[in-house]
């Protein structure tokens, strides 16, 4: 597998939700099969896994920064069964099949609806993970990961104010503070390259040197960048495929991500490349300062 694999970030998640909440909002699971065992993250037990899900309806997809959480209910009051929890990680995707079809080497889950078409899940390198959150229990208290998450580049909370507090003390280069899913949730080298570029900044740029003016920039230029990738449906960079098995359309208009010695689209300097923090970061020497 290629080392440039570029993995689901904020708005291939999304776009994946959104497919989600299309096909299954309001769908009865009737069968669940574990193909790989290690796909479940919890319970323990694959087989509880599978239990816990046959026969709930799922009521709506949700996303916190990657993670996506759909709320399950039993029965016609619609009585809460807990949550389900997915992580795409790096090849992880879903499809929805209207007709039976062999499962491929990679399919680690299939669930089906009580109509008849089937929810798999298909991973290439078995990184991505489910939980079933009981009802009752703390969501963060089983999948772990979200209680280190900041907030969502879409919420109030995100800030250039926020940003400013968080990075005065912080010599890491901008970049990798981007990278940093506890200063704002979602965002990858995607995209962490293209909001630099709209904001101006170069990414070894010292977090602490930011002053608001920029961090303002930076925050609107984040935010633009994510609601420009979720329209398109994400990045043709990523492995991502929807529910239809297609890509997104981001990636043929990407400024900087993966255009290195090609000509800057705004003034024609050759887009440059490095390493930082073991990350390939891309910028434009002359559009950004």
């Amino acid at each position: 597998m290629s080392a440039l694999i570029a993995v689901p970030e904020l708005p291939e998640v999304e776009t994946v939700r959104r497919g989600l909440e299309q096909r299954t909002s309001g769908m009865t699971i009737a069968r669940v099969e574990v193909l790989r065992q290690r796909a479940i993250a919890a319970p323990a037990d694959s087989e509880l896994f599978a239990l816990a899900l046959r026969d709930t309806r799922i009521s709506r997809w949700r996303r916190r920064g990657k993670y996506l959480l759909a709320d399950l209910e039993h029965g016609a009051e619609g009585e809460a069964a807990g949550q389900w929890g997915v992580h795409l990680r790096m090849t992880g995707q879903f499809l929805w099949l209207e007709s039976e079809q062999p499962p491929c080497r990679h399919t680690r889950v299939r669930i089906w609806s009580s109509q008849g078409p089937e929810l798999r899940f298909v991973d290439t390198r078995s990184f991505g993970q489910m939980w079933w959150i009981p009802q009752g229990s703390a969501t963060e208290a089983v999948i772990t990961g979200l209680a280190r998450l900041g907030p969502e580049p879409f919420s109030e909370a995100f800030t250039a104010e926020y940003l400013q507090q968080r990075l005065q003390a912080s010599k890491r280069p901008i970049k990798a503070a981007l990278l940093d899913q506890s200063l704002v949730a979602g965002i990858g080298n995607i995209y962490a390259d293209e909001s630099l570029y709209a904001a101006g900044i170069r990414p070894q740029t010292p977090s602490q040197q930011l002053n608001i003016e920029q961090l303002n920039r930076l925050r609107q230029a984040v935010v633009e960048v994510l609601e420009i990738s979720i329209g398109a449906g994400g990045t043709t960079f990523s492995d991502f495929r929807d529910l239809t098995g297609s890509n997104g359309n981001y990636g043929g208009v990407a400024w900087v991500y993966r255009r290195s010695g090609q000509p800057c689209r705004r003034c024609g300097t050759p887009i440059q490349r490095e390493r930082l923090g073991g990350r390939s970061s891309h910028w434009c020497p002359t559009c950004q300062s």
